[in-house]
């Protein structure tokens, strides 16, 4: 039977679907989601997500949204944002992830989409 983080790597798998060379992968031990070999999304516990965002992008998310998007002392300063996953719906997640695989995606993924 899965756990908690393997039917959240679940949910992001099919909200990637149509985000081109996505790949299944780990980081430091957990699931994750590349683009190119290129980190965008992993699973940090079975309620957290660590979404790649940039800076400006993570501070505006966290302010308009606190209760779903925030950051703890070791990310501080890191373009990565942590994302309650039972606090976003599927539709907002699909959209911050396809901003995530956009922002670490190589250019010639990205021309694929575009």
């Amino acid at each position: 039977m899965p756990d908690e983080k393997d039917l959240l790597l679940a949910r992001l798998r099919r909200l990637c679907e149509d985000l081109p060379g996505v790949e299944a992968g780990t980081s430091y031990g957990t699931p994750a989601l590349k683009a190119g070999g290129k980190l965008f999304v992993r699973v940090k516990d079975a309620g957290t997500l660590v979404l790649m965002a940039p800076m400006d992008e993570k501070e505006r998310l966290i302010e308009m949204a606190p209760g779903t998007y925030y950051e703890t002392d070791h990310y501080r300063g890191w373009p990565a944002l942590l994302v309650r996953a039972a606090a976003i719906d599927d539709e907002d997640l699909r959209r911050r992830l396809a901003e995530a695989w956009h922002f670490k995606a190589p250019a010639k993924l990205r021309k694929m989409r575009d």
